[in-house]
């Protein structure tokens, strides 16, 4: 099958790196800043990097955010990465006018992305941005939809409507339950946990009932989301610059979302 998969283009780098990552995972991978192209696609992928403001702000300038919530909306698959996976949330601290609202995300998943802690429980200090190679565990998570369980919510204002749709329960799996040992999220399939990836940023996305994955770097934070009962994801790694894990977790976001299809 043939997965026709969008690398959004808001003029925020990484693009080729993208393209090239999913064309090895066997997508037929195309960049285009097109929102016509961009809600057509079979599959989505936003990535990123640069201030959540500024990304917000061009993406709505271009007609992207509209594009890209048809898209996922509609059940199209969809994998964030670094500030693509920020703005997948509500809102955003970063370069945020001071005393103004918050520049607006996605609001595929609830809550405001802040800056990552500088100081540990102890006290100590880490530098910031968080630049360099960390390992990832794996979080428990509640039932999760099988691939192709993906469906169809009607748009809001805020965008949040594809949160708010549970998934039916004839397509949960019992992958993990709520108190249930860590387990890998199909994102992370055959990867051991412990297993490093890639980092760069200074913000970090809020804990919550989206989080499959967490890192420290100074104190914990989720550095890898699943909308529930959707093909939707997020990674704050960059798994096109992690080598041998990064490319097998492509491969698998590929899998997913041709199943999804």
């Amino acid at each position: 099958m043939t997965l026709r998969t969008v690398v959004v283009d808001y003029r925020k780098g990484n693009l080729k790196s993208v393209e090239r990552g999913l064309a090895a995972a066997g997508a037929d991978a195309f960049i285009s800043d097109d929102p016509a192209a961009i809600a057509a696609a079979d599959a989505v992928v936003l990535p990123g990097v640069g201030a959540f403001a500024d990304a917000a702000t061009t993406m709505a300038e271009l007609g992207q955010v509209e594009a890209v919530r048809a898209a996922v909306e509609g059940g199209a698959p969809f994998l964030g990465i670094c500030l693509g996976m920020h703005l997948m949330f509500e809102a955003g601290e970063e370069h945020a006018p001071e005393g103004g609202p918050l520049p607006a995300g996605l609001g595929l998943i609830p809550g405001v992305v802040g800056a990552l802690p500088r100081l540990d429980e102890a006290g100590r200090a880490y530098k910031v941005p968080h630049v360099g190679w960390n390992s990832v565990e794996y979080v428990a998570a509640g039932p999760e939809a099988e691939p192709g369980c993906a469906h169809q919510a009607s748009s809001t204002a805020t965008g949040t409507a594809l949160w708010a749709v549970p998934p039916s329960e004839d397509c949960l799996s019992d992958w993990a339950h709520p108190g249930s040992a860590p387990g890998p999220n199909p994102l992370f399939a055959g990867i051991p946990e412990g297993e490093h990836f890639y980092f760069t940023h200074s913000f970090a996305v809020p804990d919550g009932p989206a989080a499959i994955a967490r890192t420290v770097h100074a104190r914990p934070f989720t550095c890898a989301v699943q909308v529930p009962g959707h093909a939707v994801w997020g990674v704050q790694f960059h798994p096109e610059k992690s080598s041998d894990a990064g490319a097998a977790l492509l491969r698998n976001f590929v899998r997913l979302a041709k199943d999804a299809r």
